[in-house]
């Protein structure tokens, strides 16, 4: 069965657009994924309280044939591959992939959980979603409600450019 997956991707560490295409590169040599739609690139503000540079964000579609859990363990490899140390919460990375929506799943699981715990509260990843979901989308109207909610806050986003010019 193929499943519709949303990835929020982003770095502040190193050469940020250069870890991105790569992360990118190896998550689709996968033979089980294959990418739909790619944001254009964002530049946004850091956030839960640790001091660090600005991240470069980008949003993708994919299709897959994977399960949600072995999405999150390729994922996984993937970051380590571009050097992913899970040192601070919330703290600077070479490379972040996180597993935003997964169909329409709703998971509590403490491993995954779905649709992504945070994706509620970030700019940084509602606005790359929104420029690549289509009207059809389960959760369309909330992630455009949300964003109109969000930029009433402190968070900064800023688009740069499209990723894949």
């Amino acid at each position: 069965m193929t499943h519709i997956a949303y990835l929020s991707m982003g770095s502040n560490i190193g050469d940020t657009k250069d870890n991105l295409t790569k992360g990118i590169a190896k998550l689709i040599s996968h033979p089980e994924i294959s990418l739909e739609e790619q944001s254009s690139d964002y530049r946004t503000s850091p956030v839960g309280g640790v001091k660090q540079d600005d991240f470069l964000n980008l949003a993708v579609k994919i299709t897959t044939s994977l399960t949600p859990y072995e999405l999150l363990a390729y994922i996984h490899q993937v970051e380590a591959a571009l050097h992913r140390k899970r040192l601070i919460h919330w703290g600077p990375r070479t490379l972040d992939i996180d597993i935003v929506f997964f169909d329409d799943r709703v998971s509590e699981d403490p491993d995954l959980t779905l649709p992504h715990p945070e994706v509620w509260n970030r700019l940084f990843v509602l606005v790359p979603i929104q420029e690549i979901m289509s009207a059809d989308f389960h959760y369309y109207h909330r992630v455009n409600q949300r964003i109109d909610e969000l930029q009433q806050t402190e968070q900064s986003i800023e688009r740069i450019g499209n990723s894949h010019e």
